[in-house]
């Protein structure tokens, strides 16, 4: 057996409402949301009779390939906690030698060779590699220790009591609905996701300061600039991610949501990134 290399061939396919790593949730239900994903099977392979006996679980594992993931790093930082860099095998990160994910959701339904889940976190269209059953009595050990996540346990349940509210300015609000009407992009929604659990600057959550007082969020090409008021954000304006010539002289289509940039630098020619 040559354990150089091993070939992998994906039994099929995920399909879920996350089309983008940005609005996936960082673990399976993170988000609150009953969030349905639909794994297709391939046909030919008898995949039918290997799902027999798997629809009485209640949980079950899918083992995936992070296919958008091209490098990995030895250490990285985590979204939460303090800004110190972590090795990759003591996280959950995605950038990994091998890109193998591993997720727990709740099982709804086997039908031929398509099952139904509720709370997954994977993107739209990832490969898949395998399911397992969940087991509680011999996977789950609730009082088990948490290595460096001790450290920030009580940091991150404070977080989540103390929420964040955002304050849109109004002509934020109107930037936010011209990008959402005109051109289907909802930059409000993410920023009231990411920013609502903690505004705090983070490389991982693109959150960066802008001057003494003031803070900028970004999604994808867009900038959200944002201060912190206790527990208030006060979001004072949307802006692009291109500077206008930088706009002005690309090809069609070549930059990011170009075509909405082009008529956000038209309708807001004084905003620069």
């Amino acid at each position: 057996m040559n354990l150089d290399s091993l070939t992998l061939r994906p039994i099929g396919i995920i399909h879920t409402p996350y089309n983008e790593r940005c609005r996936a949730p960082r673990q399976p239900g993170a988000d609150g949301k009953r969030t349905i994903g639909v794994i297709e099977l391939e046909p030919k392979r008898n995949f039918e009779q290997a799902l027999e006996d798997l629809a009485g679980f209640e949980r079950i594992w899918i083992l995936f390939w992070f296919h958008l993931n091209a490098t990995w790093k030895p250490k990285i930082m985590p979204p939460r906690g303090s800004r110190k860099k972590r090795g990759v095998f003591g996280t959950r990160s995605p950038h990994r030698p091998n890109p193998l994910g591993l997720s727990l959701v709740r099982l709804l339904e086997v039908s031929g060779r398509v099952v139904r889940v509720e709370g997954t976190d994977i993107l739209d269209g990832t490969p898949v590699l395998d399911l397992k059953p969940y087991i509680p009595y011999a996977e789950a050990f609730p009082d088990s220790r948490i290595g460096w996540l001790e450290e920030t346990a009580g940091q991150r349940e404070k977080a989540e009591k103390e929420t964040f509210k955002l304050n849109w300015s109004g002509k934020a609000r109107a930037q936010a609905a011209f990008l959402r009407d005109r051109f289907e992009i909802d930059v409000k929604e993410t920023a009231e996701r990411v920013l609502g659990s903690d505004p705090t600057p983070h490389p991982y959550r693109r959150i960066s300061r802008r001057k003494p007082t003031g803070f900028q969020l970004a999604v994808k090409s867009w900038r959200v600039h944002f201060e912190v008021h206790g527990r208030i954000i006060r979001v004072a304006r949307l802006a692009s991610g291109y500077a206008p010539e930088e706009v002005l002289k690309a090809e069609p289509e070549t930059l990011h949501d170009h075509a909405a940039h082009q008529a956000f630098h038209r309708k807001w020619p004084q905003l620069v990134p």
